[in-house]
């Protein structure tokens, strides 16, 4: 389906959105005029006259929520369903407010679909409306919400192919805009009318347009269901998912829905997983459910414009670079032994003695290597590389810096480097960064000037005695530069691409996110093999049930197999949960002593008494 515009000034097209990652969309809107006191035999449709202001603030409210797209208030806002509260005259006219209250409350910061709901009646043979009855009927919506200028067209909630065909039928006669077509399925998988999922998505394809999914009726986990049999099928169109917050219970007169904004969030990752490209929420969802919804899909791929670094060619005259033993003890140690370095975060406050300590109870355990992660999920800490000195120093332990490019122009990333080398840090590991929109501060601003792949540049012409634009520094530098990988990310052939062009850029070693299944480990050695850099397999003991079902649910990069979680939730909690998340622990670490050069393990709440736990597995 073409786009010929966007009405959304300084939104990107639809289209274009789609093409670059996942599109939340937002949530209910009866279920918040409904919350607000609206009878639900009055016509929802008819307030884009009567009351828009009450629209327009639930629309603002999940603006305000992060929504990248805002559906109309314009459901049942056809001859059929206003029909019966004696609006049928005005179809065109409430369709075109409800596309200006929320062109008024998106203001520029999203991107707007008219909502096309179903007819209610069932089409020939089942029924006496036929097929170009359907057509005209929508046509007229269309038309309103053409004139009050969507973006896009969402039609949604269809019981059937046949509905949703005369739904697009219509939209094409009326605009040429991208259009998403969501089909409703029962707890059997199937639509009303017996259509399986894989039907629906090899029929839709054939109609063209921007995306095909499901929504309503079903919750977070039959529809993800779903959403696998759809993808199974789908060979080039987008798929999109907007579940309901669970069944409605009846609860004091009113029908609430019980499944929270987490749950809700928690089937982001697993729905981008399936392969979802538009994801939203449907009855019962309200602007909570979506604020945790865009939160955790940015934790699953950050938003960020990220310059492209094509940095010039290194002068002939520039110094040789250091033989890489030669850069730090951790480096000389790489490939001769089975190094273990231990993550520790840093102070929240500007006393850094406990984590002096748990460094120093490392060092006394024969840990090779203290790694200081830098900001983890976006928090306000002490900074890691005056951690780094610290440890050093206090302690005399080799560290590994975490350095990341969020809060970093190119300017100030060269001066920190420059500087850390200066005061003794040799092992820098290059990190993207987690957006401020995870953290505590969603409003800080984002830098982003490079990603993970622009800082390893940067590091290695360092390494080569010149800056990033090729200026002579004086000596080369000797930073011994590791980079991240994710054994358990769902697309790993991209994953393994750019592990690739890493280490093209310069990284000497990989450190990996926590991996549990010694399958995955395997699978993920035989797959990078060919680098020929040593890798430092990723484990985190996990310390409960509940730690284990955040780190899957909530932090970005984490995934932790359902057996490995009932597990944990069969030991229950204290030391008995404890023991079994080190063992589930040492399981991982023998079998990437087998094939990787060494293991960073991230130990829970900087309990490094765990750390030192797992690897006596090592003897």
């Amino acid at each position: 389906m073409g786009e010929t515009k966007a009405h959304a000034p300084g939104v990107k097209p639809f289209l274009d959105r789609l093409r670059e990652g996942v599109v939340v969309c937002d949530g209910a809107m009866g279920t918040m005029l409904y919350a607000r006191g609206i009878f639900v035999n009055r016509c929802f449709d008819e307030l884009n006259l009567s009351n828009p202001g009450l629209v327009q603030g639930i629309h603002q409210e999940y603006v305000d929520a992060g929504a990248d797209v805002l559906e109309t208030n314009t459901f049942g806002a056809h001859r059929f369903k206003l029909g019966p509260h004696g609006f049928e005259g005005q179809v065109v006219k409430i369709n075109r407010e409800g596309a200006r209250i929320a062109r008024a409350a998106a203001q520029g910061r999203a991107l707007v679909a008219g909502s096309i709901g179903p007819l209610g009646k069932p089409l020939e043979p089942f029924g006496n409306v036929t097929f170009d009855e359907a057509v005209d009927t929508y046509r007229e919506q269309a038309e309103g919400l053409a004139e009050g200028g969507v973006d896009l067209f969402l039609v949604e909630t269809m019981p059937s192919l046949d509905q949703a065909r005369a739904a697009v039928t219509a939209v094409r006669a009326v605009a040429e805009l991208p259009i998403v077509v969501s089909l409703t399925f029962n707890e059997e998988g199937t639509t009303f009318y017996g259509d399986q999922p894989g039907e629906v998505v090899r029929a839709v394809e054939g109609w063209d347009v921007a995306a095909v999914g499901a929504n309503c009726s079903q919750g977070p986990q039959p529809m993800l269901e779903t959403v696998k049999r759809m993808a199974a099928a789908a060979t080039r169109v987008k798929l999109s998912a907007m579940p309901n917050a669970g069944a409605p219970a009846l609860v004091d007169g009113r029908y609430v829905y019980l499944c929270t904004p987490e749950y809700m969030a928690s089937y982001a990752r697993r729905f981008i997983a399936a392969g979802v490209s538009f994801v939203g929420g449907c009855c019962g969802t309200t602007p909570a459910h979506i604020r945790n919804l865009v939160r955790s899909v940015r934790m699953l791929q950050p938003a960020r414009e990220v310059v492209t670094v094509e940095a010039p060619a290194r002068p002939k005259e520039a110094p040789a670079p250091v033989p890489r033993e030669d850069k730090s003890p951790l480096a000389r140690k790489m490939g001769k032994k089975f190094v273990v370095s231990v993550e520790l975060d840093p102070p929240k406050g500007a006393d850094p003695g406990r984590i002096v300590d748990r460094a120093q109870y490392c060092r006394e355990n024969e840990v090779d290597a203290i790694n200081v992660a830098d900001g983890p999920r976006a928090s306000a800490r002490m900074s890691a590389q005056s951690l780094c000195v610290l440890l050093q120093n206090k302690v005399g332990v080799d560290t590994i810096l975490h350095y990341t490019c969020r809060d970093r122009n190119l300017l100030g990333i060269q001066s920190d480097l420059l500087g850390a080398y200066a005061l003794g840090l040799r092992n820098i590991l290059a990190i993207t960064g987690d957006p401020p929109k995870l953290g505590d501060y969603p409003d800080a601003t984002a830098v982003y000037d490079v990603d993970s792949i622009g800082l390893i540049r940067i590091m290695d012409h360092l390494n080569h005695g010149c800056d990033l634009a090729g200026n002579l520094i004086g000596p080369a530098l000797g930073i011994h530069i590791g980079c991240g990988a994710d054994p358990s990310k769902p697309d790993q052939e991209k994953e393994i691409r750019r592990l690739e062009e890493k280490v093209r850029a310069g990284a000497e070693y990989v450190m990996t996110q926590p991996v549990y299944d010694p399958r995955t480990v395997e699978q993920f050695l035989d797959e990078v093999q060919h680098l020929q850099v040593p890798i430092l397999i990723g484990i985190l003991p996990l310390y409960s049930h509940k730690n284990a079902e955040f780190l899957h649910n909530e932090v970005p990069g984490m995934v932790i197999p359902d057996d490995i979680r009932e597990r944990m939730r069969k030991a229950g909690s204290g030391e008995v949960a404890q023991a079994e998340g080190v063992a589930i622990a040492q399981e991982a670490l023998l079998a990437a002593r087998q094939r990787a050069q060494g293991t960073y393990i991230m130990p829970p709440f900087n309990k490094v008494e765990l750390a030192v736990r797992v690897i006596e597995a090592l003897g």
